[in-house]
């Protein structure tokens, strides 16, 4: 049977004829590593798991800086991870996207009402943001993300994540571990333990702001033991394992006492 080689470095295939890949836009044009020989018509679904979607937007050598407007906010992304902390090279598949980086230019800022206010941070911050915020961009050879300041989730003034401080109506929390025996006293495995939704409030942003400019602070302080929405916030991992999750004040359900 005839067989199709690829020999070209990459192909490139129009998006609308590939239904796995929803969101992209019809005249999107996606570019994938060479693969070898393929049989005519033995593309499917499945033959496209695990390649890389190059999305960013590729700004020219010629164009030198990048200004953001309004409340928008430029990061430079934080390089991924390629090894474990044993030293053990991590393949790209199991390489996870940065959610955080260096803020590098801010916007003037928003206004609201009749007041103006500036962007909560400022350029040489290190933030976290939401995971599918913003838009990516390569620029001066490295990526990039422009983002509304209100999808960052907080800033880290260290390299551990428990330390992190919320902006806006963000709430940070360490996460109660999950329970290791049913009530009939069986042991449970990893696979079979329920993510909990019930936590401790570690630290919580400032607030929201009403129409007049000023921040109407949030209903939970650190302390506060929470029961929160289950699919909601950013997860992260502490240095030591611990896990903490992000997430806005109005996904808090509940305070436990």
């Amino acid at each position: 049977m005839a067989t199709s080689q690829l020999t070209a470095s990459s192909m490139t295939v129009s998006v609308r004829n590939l239904a796995s890949f929803e969101g992209l836009r019809p005249s999107s044009i996606v570019k994938f590593s060479s693969f070898g020989s393929l049989k005519p018509g033995s593309l499917t679904q499945r033959s496209f798991k695990g390649l890389v979607v190059k999305a960013a937007t590729v700004v020219a050598p010629k164009y030198t800086s990048i200004k953001p407007l309004g409340d928008r906010v430029l990061v430079k992304i934080k390089e991924t991870e390629e090894k474990t902390e044993g030293g053990i090279l991590l393949p790209t598949t199991a390489q996870s996207k940065p959610q955080g980086g260096e803020v590098v230019a801010i916007g003037e800022g928003k206004t609201i009402g009749k007041t103006k206010l500036e962007c909560s941070v400022k350029t040489g911050a290190q933030v976290i943001y939401s995971k599918y915020a913003g838009t990516e961009l390569e620029f001066n050879g490295s990526n990039h993300l422009i983002l509304k300041e209100d999808d960052i989730v907080g800033i880290l003034e260290t390299d551990d994540i428990k330390d992190l401080k919320p902006l806006n109506d963000r709430v940070f929390i360490k996460v109660a571990e999950a329970e290791e025996k049913t009530s009939g006293g069986l042991l449970l495995t990893e696979s079979s333990k329920e993510k909990p939704s019930i936590g401790t409030v570690i630290a919580v942003g400032p607030g929201t702001l009403d129409e007049e400019g000023n921040r109407k602070p949030l209903s939970v302080a650190p302390g506060n033991t929470v029961l929160y929405s289950k699919y909601a916030g950013n997860d992260f991992k502490g240095n030591d394992g611990t896990s903490y999750i992000a997430l806005r004040a109005s996904d808090v359900m509940a305070v436990l006492s």
